[in-house]
């Protein structure tokens, strides 16, 4: 974390000098964690991203000069509801002074939020969203794609499994904004490297009955099952696959999002060998190890995902960009001094960059899941396959239709 910490010290302390009595007045600063506190993707997000947030500022805090910032979290429920989201955004952003949102559960939410935030001159910050159209023909000069994307999902995962044999594919997927895009840009790898997509069936968000849309695929007899949704709802799936009898049978799984959380839910019995690509592990380095032990000790054990070190890294770096402007107030502007931090050594996800299109940079990572003999200790889960390069992990600039990007 000293590089990071050095880039802040360095931030702060290149602010313009201020006048004595103004020194003694604090620039108030307005984080809201827009999460779902209650649904399927709480364990991915929910409170452990408003807590990852809290710690991101706690950490801020503690440098030189963050004494002229007063800085504020607050929460709440999304709902998985675009509607919701957006009517609890304005309202921070016309009554509450709410400077910037973090989290954001669902594609679809981003999505409605991120021409809100250009109206309003404010800053999303997207750790939990995955559609690539937010940094494509939805991006703004207000929003910053922070962990991960379908794109970036679909290069590992699809890549990786159809380059290893699994040639023909069967798409179970989530119907609405994420479940579009992961079976969009999977489909894509699968074509690319010479495989097939045999078939697909959309299901409602939080279903809880996946017989009818798992024998569809089983009866396909596609060499992959994949499950293009996240959650609840793929934790489900893959329990009944496996009640199914689907793997015994010679077809394969591949989740195409999977969070630690769900490996934890799943158990190692269930989820051994499923590949998977994330941008974090809390076990990767000391680093990560340090932020993962201290957040889990401040969430009744359990470590974090990948969208919670989002919420964290994301909250540290805007931070830093305030810091560098000396006010929340202009959201263009703020994420301008992001990018103008360039390369930078993030504490969780390595070598660190923003792009212009709102993308984060950063290496991806497949990972296999571990057996329960394999396992050590606590959330001791995944193998490091390989890492994918920052400049390989993402979809190229000239390739997203950005309309930011001349």
């Amino acid at each position: 974390m000293a590089a990071f910490r050095n880039l802040l010290s360095s931030a702060v302390a290149s602010m313009c000098m201020v006048t004595a009595s103004a020194a003694l007045a604090q620039t108030s600063v307005k984080l809201g964690v827009l999460a779902d506190m209650s649904g399927i993707f709480s364990d991915i997000g929910g409170m452990g991203a408003a807590e990852a947030t809290r710690m991101a500022v706690e950490d801020f805090n503690k440098l030189p000069g963050s004494d002229k910032f007063k800085i504020e979290v607050v929460s709440a429920d999304a709902l998985n509801k675009p509607d919701v989201a957006r009517g609890i955004a304005r309202k921070w952003f016309d009554t509450e002074n709410v400077d910037a949102v973090v989290d954001l559960p669902t594609s679809a939410i981003s999505l409605a939020i991120a021409p809100l935030v250009q109206e309003q001159n404010k800053v999303a910050l997207f750790t939990a969203s995955g559609t690539s159209d937010l940094t494509g023909k939805s991006c703004t000069p207000n929003s910053v794609h922070w962990t991960y994307d379908t794109w970036a999902l679909s290069h590992g995962t699809a890549d990786a499994i159809t380059k290893a044999g699994g040639r023909t594919w069967f798409f179970v997927t989530a119907d609405f904004a994420l479940g579009h895009s992961l079976e969009r840009d999977a489909s894509a790898v699968v074509n690319a490297n010479g495989g097939k997509v045999v078939g697909s069936v959309k299901h409602p968000t939080d279903s809880n009955d996946f017989a009818s849309f798992l024998l569809q695929a089983q009866a396909s007899r596609a060499d992959i099952i994949a499950l293009a949704n996240a959650g609840g709802d793929t934790i489900k799936a893959i329990k009944q696959a496996s009640e199914f009898g689907i793997i015994q049978g010679g077809q394969k799984l591949a989740g195409m999002l999977l969070f630690i959380s769900d490996i934890h839910s799943l158990g190692l019995k269930t989820a051994q060998g499923l590949q998977l690509t994330t941008a974090f592990y809390w076990d990767l380095n000391d680093k990560t190890r340090s932020f993962g032990e201290r957040f889990a000790a401040r969430n009744n054990g359990r470590h974090p995902s990948m969208n919670q070190a989002g919420a964290y890294s994301a909250t540290l770096a805007y931070l830093t960009a305030v810091a560098k402007v000396g006010s929340p107030r202009d959201g263009a502007a703020v994420v301008k001094a992001m990018r103008e931090l360039g390369t930078f050594d993030d504490p969780l996800f390595g070598r660190t960059s923003l792009r212009e299109d709102g993308r984060v940079l950063h290496d991806m990572m497949l990972v296999q899941v571990k057996t329960p003999g394999e396992s050590k200790k606590p959330y001791d889960y995944y193998r490091i396959i390989s890492t994918i390069p920052a400049e390989a992990a993402f979809r190229p600039l000239k390739d997203g239709g950005c309309p930011l990007v001349k």
